[in-house]
C-alpha cells in the first residue's frame, strides 16, 4: 500500500478537484497527511462536507475503503456521509466501515461475542424490553425499604445508562442525580446486578452493552484488538464533543496502532453532560495525542455577520475552549434585537404578533421561524397564546402542554375538588397510587358513588373495602391529601391547590416515575403561575377545557399548514431557521440555577446559549421578562437579565422595550 504522505504529492492520481470544491480551511484538513488530527468545526462551517471529502481523498490516495472507520452519532448522518463519499469517488459505500458507535459495536460482537461468554446470536433489548426485564426483577426480589415511591423501571434504566456511560459506580450516579431516591441505593444496586446477570444468562444485550462489551472484548483479548487496530488505518469520528467516557476509551483503543485518528467537533457546542457526554474527551485531546494537528473551520455559511458577531462576543467568556472567530460568507443583515417585556404573557404576545408580521409582511414561512428556550416549561404561556390566536405550531421539546400526563394528573385532582363525583378524575387520581389498579379503584367508586355527603364520607373511611397493606397505605395517603385540599381557605384558589398537590405528594411521585422529574415539576409551577390570574377554581378549569379543545382542533389540522417551531435548545442543535426567538433569558432560568450547582456548569450553560444563537440564518430576537409570574399565588419577583446578556458587547444588538400596552 502506497503511503498517503507520498501520494498526496502525486496530483495526477486525483480526479476530484479539491481546491475547487473546498474553502482553504476545509482543504487544509482534507489534504493533511498522517497522524492524529483535531478539527474544531464551528457551526455552519461545512463539517460534513469536510469529513466526506477527507474520506474521498484517502481513497483516491490508495487507502483501501475497508481500512477506513467512520463513526457518527446517528444512522442518518452515517448514511448521508457514505452516500456522499460514493458520489465523489467511484466506490461501493458498503466497503467502508461506517455507522454509529452502537452499529459498529454490534457488528464486531456478532463475530466475536463468544470470546466474552455470549453467543453470537444475542438479542438486543430496546428500551421497553429493558424496562420489562427490570420490572420482572423488582417483582422477584425483596426490597430492604417500603415500596412507597420506589423508582419505576424507566428511572432505573436512565440511572444504569448514565453510570455505564460515565464509567462510575451506580451509587455515585444516584447521589448525583436524585437526592430523593438515595435511600433506595442498596436496592437499586441489587436490581442492577440482577439485571446484568439475567442479561448474560439469557444472551441479551441492551444498547449500553454494545459499547461496554466492545471495550471488554478488546481489553480481554489484546490480539483481537490488535487485529482491528491494524485493519483500521484511518479512523474518523464525527460530533466528538458529544462522546461519553466509554466511547472515548473505545476510540483510543481502536486508534493505538496507526494513530491516524481524526476527531471532528466543536467544544463550544458540547451541551449534553446530563446524558453522560464527557467534555474532557475533546478539550484534553491534545494531551492524549501530543503530536496532534489542530485545524479550525471558522468560515460560516449559515448566518449574517451581525449574528456571528454576537455569538463570538458570548463564547469568548469561556476559559476552557479552543478559541475561534466565526466569519460570515453572507452579506450584512439585520441586527439582533434584545427585547425586554413586562412578564411571560407579554413575551408570548410579542412573539405571536412578531411571527405573524414576519410571515405576512416578509413572506417568511412559519416553519422557518423557531422559538428556543432552556426548559420545556418556559413554553407554556406561548403555547396558550398561540392556541388562542389559532396560530399553528409544532412542539419538538415534548407534548403540547395540556397533553402531558403530569398536567392531566394534577388537573384531575382539581376537578375532584371542584366536583368530587367526577368519576373519570376519581379513577385517574387513585390509580396513581401504588397498589391501586383499575379493579380496586372501581370497587372504591362503587362503595362511595351513592353517598349523600360524598366528601365527608370518604374522609371518614379508614378501610372502606378489603385492601392489601400497600393499597391501604395508598388510600390513607389519598384521604390525607383530599383533606388538605378541601379547605375553605384554598379550595377556590387553583394556584395554591396546585402548590399543595405538588409539595404534599406529587413531587415525590414525579421523582419515582419520570427520568425528567425536574422538568415536569417546573411545568406544574408554570401552571400554578397561570392559574393565579383566575378568581375561582371553576373559572380556571373552564378556561383550561376551552384551551384544550382549541388546541386539539389545531393539533388535528397542523399537518396541513406551516407550523411555528417550539423547542428546547438541546433539541435544536444541528438545526437552523431563518428566524430564531430565544426566550426567558433571566438569571435562574438561563443559566439554570440548579445546573449551576454542578462543577463547570456555567461554561456549559454559556455553550448552550451559543448553540441557540447560532441556529438562525437571518434574524435573532433575545427576550426576557422583567417580572416573574406569581408562583402559587404568593408573590412576583423582579428578574435580572441573564449574565450571558450582560456579557455581550452592547454594540452587537439593538435593545427594544415592549410594554404590555403594545400587545394587548
Amino acid at each position: 500500500m502506497t503511503p498517503v504522505k507520498k501520494t498526496l504529492q502525486t496530483k495526477s492520481l486525483f480526479k476530484v478537484n479539491y481546491e475547487q470544491q473546498l474553502n482553504p480551511q476545509q482543504l487544509e484538513v482534507v489534504m493533511a497527511g498522517r497522524g492524529p488530527m483535531l478539527v474544531i468545526a464551528g457551526p455552519g462551517s461545512g463539517k460534513t462536507r469536510t469529513v466526506t471529502y477527507r474520506v474521498a481523498r484517502l481513497i483516491e490516495s490508495g487507502v483501501h475503503p475497508e481500512s477506513i472507520l467512520l463513526v457518527t452519532f446517528t444512522n442518518k448522518a452515517a448514511r448521508s456521509m457514505l452516500t456522499r463519499v460514493a458520489g465523489i469517488v467511484p466506490i461501493q459505500a458498503y466497503r467502508l466501515w461506517g455507522g454509529t458507535f452502537h452499529h459498529i459495536g454490534n457488528k464486531l460482537l456478532r463475530k466475536h461475542a463468544k470470546s466474552i461468554g455470549y453467543q453470537n446470536n444475542f438479542t438486543i433489548l430496546d428500551r421497553e424490553d429493558s424496562k420489562s426485564l427490570v420490572d420482572d426483577i423488582r417483582k422477584t426480589i425483596k426490597l430492604d425499604v417500603p415500596k412507597k415511591n420506589f423508582p419505576k423501571s424507566g428511572v432505573l434504566i436512565n440511572l444504569f445508562n448514565y453510570a455505564v456511560s460515565t464509567d462510575q459506580p451506580l451509587a455515585k450516579t444516584i447521589q448525583q442525580k436524585s437526592k430523593q431516591i438515595q435511600k433506595f441505593t442498596p436496592d437499586i444496586v441489587r436490581i442492577f446486578n440482577n439485571y446484568t446477570e439475567k442479561k448474560f444468562k439469557q444472551n441479551l444485550m441492551d444498547f449500553d452493552d454494545l459499547l461496554l462489551n466492545w471495550k471488554k472484548l478488546f481489553e480481554e483479548h489484546p490480539r483481537l484488538r490488535e487485529t482491528y487496530a491494524k485493519q483500521f488505518e484511518y479512523i474518523l469520528v464525527d460530533e466528538y464533543q458529544d462522546t461519553n467516557h466509554l466511547q472515548g476509551e473505545i476510540i483510543d483503543l481502536m486508534a493505538d496502532q496507526h494513530r491516524n485518528l481524526m476527531v471532528v467537533g466543536d467544544d463550544a457546542q458540547s451541551i449534553y453532560s446530563f446524558r453522560g457526554a464527557d467534555f474532557t474527551n475533546i478539550i484534553e485531546f491534545p494531551n492524549r495525542y501530543p503530536n496532534v494537528k489542530v485545524f479550525k473551520l471558522e468560515t460560516n455559511y449559515r448566518s449574517h455577520p451581525e449574528i456571528l458577531r454576537l455569538a463570538n462576543s458570548c463564547i469568548k467568556n469561556n476559559t476552557k475552549q479552543f478559541p475561534k472567530n466565526l466569519k460570515a460568507v453572507k452579506p450584512t443583515g439585520a441586527h439582533p434585537r434584545l427585547v425586554i417585556v413586562d412578564n411571560g404573557f407579554a413575551q408570548a404576545r410579542f412573539i405571536c404578533r412578531e411571527a405573524l408580521k414576519l410571515s405576512q409582511q416578509e413572506n417568511i414561512p412559519l416553519n422557518e421561524i423557531a422559538v428556543l428556550y432552556r426548559a420545556h416549561s418556559q413554553s407554556m404561556e406561548l403555547q396558550m397564546e398561540l392556541t388562542k390566536l389559532r396560530i399553528p405550531f409544532e412542539i419538538r421539546s415534548g407534548l403540547r402542554f395540556f397533553e402531558q400526563a403530569h398536567l392531566k394528573d394534577v388537573l384531575s385532582y382539581l376537578k375532584l375538588i371542584s366536583n368530587i363525583k367526577n368519576e373519570l378524575s376519581w379513577h385517574r387520581v387513585l390509580r396513581l397510587y401504588p397498589g391501586i389498579g383499575p379493579t380496586t379503584s372501581e370497587k372504591l367508586w362503587a362503595k362511595f358513588k351513592d353517598a349523600k355527603k360524598f366528601t365527608e364520607t370518604i374522609k371518614k373511611s379508614n378501610r372502606p373495602i378489603k385492601l392489601t397493606t400497600e393499597s391501604q397505605h395508598s388510600w390513607q395517603e389519598f384521604i390525607k391529601l383530599i383533606k388538605k385540599l378541601d379547605v375553605m381557605e384554598i379550595k377556590n384558589k387553583p394556584a395554591l391547590l396546585i402548590k399543595v398537590i405538588l409539595n404534599e405528594w406529587y413531587e415525590d411521585h414525579l421523582e419515582s416515575t419520570y427520568p425528567n422529574a425536574r422538568e415536569r415539576s417546573d411545568d406544574l409551577k408554570q401552571l400554578s403561575a397561570f392559574a393565579d390570574q383566575f378568581s375561582s377554581l371553576d373559572e380556571f378549569l373552564s378556561q383550561v377545557t376551552l384551551l384544550t379543545n382549541v388546541e386539539g382542533e389545531e393539533h388535528r389540522r397542523r399537518h396541513q399548514r406551516d407550523n411555528l417551531v417550539l423547542t428546547t435548545i438541546h433539541q435544536a442543535k444541528g438545526l437552523e431557521w431563518r428566524v430564531v426567538f430565544m426566550i426567558g433569558l433571566v438569571e435562574g432560568r438561563f443559566p439554570d440555577a440548579r445546573s449551576l450547582a454542578e462543577q463547570n456548569s456555567e461554561e456549559e450553560e454559556r455553550r448552550l446559549f451559543y448553540v441557540g444563537v447560532t441556529r438562525t440564518k437571518e434574524k435573532l430576537y433575545l427576550s426576557y421578562p422583567l417580572v416573574s409570574d406569581k408562583r402559587g399565588g404568593l408573590y412576583e419577583i423582579i428578574q435580572q437579565p441573564s449574565r450571558f446578556l450582560e456579557e455581550l458587547d452592547m454594540s452587537s444588538y439593538e435593545e427594544v422595550r415592549i410594554t404590555s400596552d403594545n400587545y394587548q
